[in-house]
């Protein structure tokens, strides 16, 4: 007996259908993938609600940095709720997609971080207009709120 048949020989009947429930469950919740293209830095997915939704490739986990002919071809995998780029190995979640997760955890905080580290002229005013005040005011402590 090979390893793979003695891992799924581990998995009893009570747990092969409790994940084939949960699977059936998550393909009728949705939203499902039915076409996925790229277009000028941007993909662009089609859902079988009749939505569409698209993100910007240089936020997405495993797409940022990719060739833009690395992008081109897009599958739609497990039934519609994933989509795969055979060329760069790299696999995105739809229904994370449509909520606007764009990696694991790990990823979508450092995107979070770049955004805090932005220096815009508005930030940079505010800013100096923060510091002729005195820099940024004290949290009250919780004996002087009451």
């Amino acid at each position: 007996m090979t390893t793979a048949e003695q891992e799924l020989s581990m998995i009893d009947e009570a747990t092969f259908a409790k994940a084939s429930e949960a699977g059936r469950r998550t393909l009728a919740r949705g939203p499902l993938a039915t076409s996925a293209r790229h277009d000028a830095g941007r993909i662009h997915v089609e859902l079988d609600n009749g939505c569409a939704f698209e993100f910007p490739v240089a936020l997405a986990e495993g797409l940022a940095g990719a060739a833009s002919s690395d992008l081109e071809t897009i599958e739609i995998s497990a039934a519609g709720l994933g989509l795969y780029w055979p060329r760069l190995d790299a696999d995105l979640y739809v229904p994370a997609l449509v909520r606007g997760v764009l990696g694991t955890r790990h990823w979508m905080g450092q995107i979070g971080a770049l955004g805090g580290r932005s220096a815009t002229p508005a930030k940079a005013d505010a800013a100096r207009a923060n510091g002729k005040l005195g820099g940024r005011p004290r949290k009250p402590r919780a004996s002087e709120a009451a």
